[in-house]
């Protein structure tokens, strides 16, 4: 089998980019990945793992799980919290879960965003309560990675300077992709799934000007909301057909960069291994270095982007 292709799409179909995504994220599997990219996603995950325990001791996941808690209760046939053990929901979970991948803000990066704390957890919970089997858990965790990445790439330099924060803003998306994929859904309701997240997502950078906790807690947030996103595309939420060619939910100040990403060829964003010719655009891809000085010892950065021409 192989990846699925994405190269060359026609601009004049009656095509929107949240289809074209879907359509990648709906032909992913275990077996048709390139085996750098499942390796690099097994690093990602294992590096993700590693940055949790990492932040134990960290004072915003105890307060992820009370409200966890709080909002869903104990649920036996839910999903772990971890770090903790109680079990709870699985959007409680995942809630909990990335305040405390989140924890030391040491985890990876998407070019701007910390899509690992984003999805990690919120896979790993719908893996334990039975929502996917876990044959599909690493081809889901790269949909999250491409479909999120690919958009950060496009959209964050107008978006971080408009006071928007990336991990949030893509995130969702990338939660919505992987979740999507997780469950198993056709492709016409992963692209639901999409419409509906660039529909609730957002985050503001506000927290690290005032020196507050809110950031901590926006990964979970968009792992929650991008789960919602994709459980509403499952029960047949009609939904608008955005990002489309002409910008992503008209969230952009310009039109270009969306229909730019239509006619990009794919490469890889898990290992940097492309189509891209020289003179190509290109993008970081998922990055395992931590931001302190204390390097982990699987850092590596990458180069070019999932949907790279």
């Amino acid at each position: 089998m192989t990846a699925p292709d994405l190269t060359a799409p026609d601009l004049t179909a009656p095509d929107t980019l949240a289809a074209a995504i879907a359509r990648f994220v709906a032909g992913l599997t275990l077996d048709n990945l390139p085996p750098d990219v499942v390796e690099k996603a097994r690093v990602c995950l294992l590096n993700g793992y590693g940055i949790a325990l990492g932040g134990h001791d960290t004072p915003y996941a105890p307060v992820a799980r009370a409200a966890a808690l709080a909002l869903h209760g104990e649920r036996s046939d839910g999903a772990t919290m971890l770090g903790n053990g109680r079990r709870t929901s699985v959007p409680g979970a995942a809630l909990a879960g990335s305040a405390l991948f989140h924890g030391r803000a040491q985890e990876d990066t998407c070019g701007a965003a910390h899509i690992g704390a984003v999805l990690i957890p919120l896979l790993t919970a719908l893996v334990e309560a039975g929502d996917g089997p876990v044959e599909r858990l690493l081809p889901a965790l790269v949909a999250g990675y491409e479909a999120g990445g690919l958009l950060e790439n496009a959209f964050s330099p107008l978006t971080t300077p408009a006071g928007l924060r990336a991990s949030p803003l893509y995130g969702t998306l990338a939660a919505a992709a992987g979740a999507a994929h997780l469950l198993g859904l056709p492709e016409e309701r992963i692209a639901a799934a999409l419409a509906n997240a660039a529909s609730f997502t957002g985050g503001i950078l506000q927290s690290f000007d005032d020196g507050t906790d809110e950031w901590r807690y926006q990964v979970g947030v968009a792992a929650v909301n991008g789960l919602t996103a994709a459980r509403l595309a499952a029960a047949g939420s009609v939904s608008a057909p955005a990002p489309s060619r002409d910008g992503p939910a008209s969230s952009a100040p310009s039109p270009a960069p969306a229909a730019t990403l239509l006619s990009w060829r794919r490469g890889w964003a898990a290992t940097g291994r492309s189509t891209a010719s020289p003179s190509s655009p290109t993008r970081s891809a998922p990055s395992t270095r931590p931001r302190s000085p204390r390097r982990s010892p699987c850092a590596k950065r990458w180069r070019t982007g999932a949907f790279g021409r």
